[in-house]
């Protein structure tokens, strides 16, 4: 038996990434016009920027970061949900990226430092438990997060409950926000790249009918730099021979039909259903609702939210400055907007995508975003 079998995989290998991105040079010149691709996931942005992965791109070949990050999405009004249940009394458990995400004037920090009972967890497994050690308060589990988490969410929504348990569900659904992207003549998105953590759930077979209908090739990408230029590859080998197809470039992960059994748990719980993104616009299918059938634990139908006492009309203009909109749509980058790293840093962020750790402007306030390798040590 041959040792190669067991050879170790390397995906952080200079000499393959040289020659990657030489093969990647290739592509584009062979299609001898600027072009630009869109990722849509901001752990990619993360490995991008992290290891300064634009500077080995040819010039003519924009990669823009998509609306990826499910923090930076989570509309205000969303938000304020979540800190009216808190400051009425309800114990509010949630991922601690979203803590310090505003809502229209608040955040769930801000509540927490008010006195309100609001717990950072790292799955809704342990929110279950915060609510069975503390019987006489209402729990609420705000739920955030694409395909990936919510498929955690609807497992648990199918177990047995605590009677003082519920879900606050703000859950995105990625592919629903790539066809607001492609509407968007001016950006001139020839390409996508798809994340894989999600793919996993959805196999990449849920891209063929976009594919087909933008015209646009889809890929879908690991998470170490390797993964993300190999990707970049195959994607600028289907654009320059015209074929809109997709290409499954993370296989170790992802096959064509996904985690069907997962599946079966998110759509038993979740329906798709219109709901606003972030500084972008109404997304169609775009949030996940608990359905009808699971009102008892649904906490929009268990509670009367009043959210007109966390309301400030003055915060949420002064925030207008703030451009997380057009970043995420690709209109825009980070250091276009005169708040970032000034009065927008992440220990005071004034929008969405300084917040999280995948949010892009976070990301570039961290590690900068479109290095030029060639002026090191000038």
């Amino acid at each position: 038996m041959s040792k190669d079998l067991f050879a170790e995989l390397k995906f952080r290998d200079p000499a393959r990434a040289r020659a990657l991105a030489e093969a990647l040079a290739r592509n584009v010149a062979a299609i001898g016009r600027p072009i630009s691709v869109m990722h849509v996931c901001g752990s990619h942005e993360q490995a991008i920027a992290r290891f300064g992965l634009r500077a080995v791109l040819p010039p003519e070949l924009t990669l823009i970061m998509g609306p990826g990050c499910p923090v930076c999405v989570t509309d205000g009004p969303e938000v304020d949900e979540a800190v009216a249940l808190a400051t009425q009394g309800v114990r509010v458990c949630t991922y601690g990226d979203m803590m310090r995400l505003p809502g229209t004037a608040r955040s769930l920090a801000d509540a927490q430092a008010d006195g309100a009972k609001v717990e950072i967890v790292y799955s809704v497994a342990q929110a279950i438990e915060i609510a069975e050690r503390h019987p006489a308060d209402e729990v609420v589990f705000l739920g955030s997060g694409f395909e990936t988490t919510a498929v955690a969410t609807a497992a648990v929504a199918l177990l047995p409950l605590p009677p003082n348990f519920s879900i606050l569900s703000v859950h995105k659904y990625v592919p629903a926000a790539m066809d607001v992207v492609a509407g968007i003549e001016v950006t001139n998105i020839e390409g996508y790249l798809a994340a894989g953590h999600a793919a996993t759930i959805t196999g990449w077979g849920i891209f063929e009918p976009f594919a087909a209908r933008t015209g646009s090739p889809v890929v879908v990408a690991g998470f170490e730099p390797l993964d993300i230029l190999a990707a970049i590859l195959e994607l600028t080998k289907l654009m320059r021979e015209g074929r809109p197809e997709v290409f499954n470039a993370y296989p170790r992960c992802v096959t064509k039909e996904g985690n069907l059994p997962a599946q079966r748990s998110l759509w038993k719980v979740f329906r798709k259903v219109t709901g606003t993104w972030r500084g972008i616009a109404e997304v169609k299918d775009g949030n996940l609702d608990l359905r009808p059938e699971w009102a008892a634990i649904d906490a929009r139908r268990r509670f009367r939210i009043d959210t007109a006492g966390v309301r400030d009309d003055a915060a949420e203009e002064a925030a207008k400055g703030c451009i997380c909109g057009s970043i995420m749509l690709g209109l825009g980058v980070p250091t276009d907007c005169a708040l970032f790293g000034r009065t927008c840093v992440p220990e005071s962020p004034v929008g969405a995508c300084m917040v999280s750790s995948e949010g892009q402007c976070r990301i570039w306030h961290t590690y900068g975003g479109t290095p030029d390798l060639r002026k090191v040590g000038t």
